[in-house]
């Protein structure tokens, strides 16, 4: 893994060990990811659309094409593969919550 993802593989791998990743599912069945970081921060990931609000893949991955994904990302792809993610329904309503937020955070 670390070949292929480079620095990222490990840091990803602990965030899955330590059971960091959540998806949350409404009940019209959209989806979407919560990775609490290293830092303590959350982040929302849309695997669908490969995208992660942390600044490293805001730097590394959209301004600079330095790396693929960040590894809030690449711990989200090892966590469905490996049947590792947490799971927590929400209301359609928290959902949408929740996208506001990060988009008045990112505004």
């Amino acid at each position: 893994l670390k070949f292929i993802f480079g620095p990222c593989a490990v840091p990803a791998l602990d965030l899955v060990d330590q059971r960091s990743v959540t998806r949350l599912r409404s009940p019209s069945g959209r989806t979407l990811y919560q990775v609490l970081g290293s830092s303590g921060k959350l982040y929302t990931c849309y695997s669908s659309c490969h995208y992660c609000t942390c600044p490293a893949f805001e730097f590394a991955v959209l301004q600079k094409s330095e790396s693929l994904l960040c590894k809030h990302i690449l711990a989200v792809y090892l966590s469905q593969a490996m049947g590792a993610c947490q799971e927590l329904s929400v209301s359609e309503e928290q959902l949408t919550n929740i996208l506001l937020a990060e988009e008045e955070d990112e505004g």
